[in-house]
């Protein structure tokens, strides 16, 4: 009889590494991100044992979320539930969206403190927001989104750009680039993520736990690197809620795309401000909202056509399945 106990290592294989079928993407299909996921990044995600619907134990990749107390030079703002890459546009991006930074601010100092979990952000001008912190509001947005009661004192003055186009063939094309690439999404899923785009090319694809975190990235990006705005797409995972809304015009941007759905609220916001509001955008499908008269129709009768074919063949294949 062999009382030798099983080695830790073949212990180890049994147990199967569950992922979201992540494929390699065409790089030419990439090679337009100037910033994207990388889920290859070992902080990001940790393996945690389970167990499946077959009773079976399995290991899959969970995205860590940790706080990150957010200081605005002595005072501090906010703490915030973030995956904890890029905590400098975070930062900057939040006190852009909560009007806490101006847009002539002159940022003298961005401090990250990785073993305290905060960041400093520190600035030319005196500020003081006490006041100001006192009007805090919950929003609809994941990981307790917070807006400020002010956030909308400038909404009703600002002008989006009338010239701004969007062009159907580019709403596909950005879609396609988009699911194809790398992302913690595909990786773990839990994660929201919303892209910086133009034309028909994705520039700044970032993610987080909560989409406000991953819109306030993408302004703190804009705003370090001098972005221009004015002829920009903003693409979104998530729903097209009012903080949505306000955050995108806020930015200035003129056109905002989702893959998901529509709150009643975010359409008045983006009628109101002539925000061109584009949701259920999959495949070559969508419905606009507002803001319709800078959409081009240069989509191919036929290739919808086409698609209509594959969903109803698809749709007749799973009724015979049932």
């Amino acid at each position: 009889m062999n009382d030798k106990p099983a080695s830790s290592k073949n212990t180890k294989t049994e147990i199967p590494l569950v992922r979201r079928g992540v494929s390699k993407a065409d790089p030419a299909l990439l090679k337009d991100f100037l910033l994207r996921p990388d889920p290859e990044n070992s902080g990001l995600t940790e393996q945690v044992l389970g167990t499946d619907q077959d009773g079976k134990t399995i290991e899959i990749p969970v995205v860590i979320e940790k706080p990150l107390t957010l200081f605005l030079n002595g005072q501090e703002i906010v703490t915030m539930m973030t995956i904890g890459d890029y905590p400098d546009y975070l930062a900057v991006g939040y006190l852009l969206n909560q009007n806490m930074l101006k847009l002539d601010d002159v940022i003298t100092a961005i401090e990250v403190d990785e073993e305290l979990d905060l960041v400093v952000v520190r600035t030319e001008r005196t500020t003081n927001y006490e006041e100001k912190l006192k009007k805090k509001t919950r929003t609809s947005g994941c990981a307790q989104g917070t807006v400020f009661g002010d956030l909308m004192e400038k909404f009703e003055d600002i002008v989006l750009s009338a010239e701004a186009r969007i062009h159907t063939s580019w709403i596909y094309t950005l879609s396609r680039k988009i699911n194809a690439a790398p992302s913690l999404y595909l990786e773990a899923g839990a994660i929201h993520g919303c892209v910086l785009c133009h034309g028909d090319k994705p520039l700044i694809y970032v993610e987080d736990v909560g989409r406000h975190n991953a819109v306030d990235k993408i302004a703190g990006y804009m705003f370090l690197k001098g972005i221009s705005a004015e002829d920009k797409i903003f693409y979104t995972t998530g729903r097209l809620t009012s903080e949505m809304v306000i955050k995108t015009v806020h930015m200035g941007i003129p056109i905002l795309v989702s893959r998901s759905g529509f709150t009643a609220w975010g359409v008045d916001l983006a009628r109101q401000a002539g925000l061109t509001l584009i949701g259920r955008a999959k495949g070559r499908r969508f419905t606009a909202l507002a803001g319709q008269e800078r959409i081009v129709f240069d989509h191919d009768e036929n290739d919808l056509e086409e698609e209509d074919s594959r969903h109803q063949r698809a749709a007749s294949r799973g009724s015979e399945k049932s």
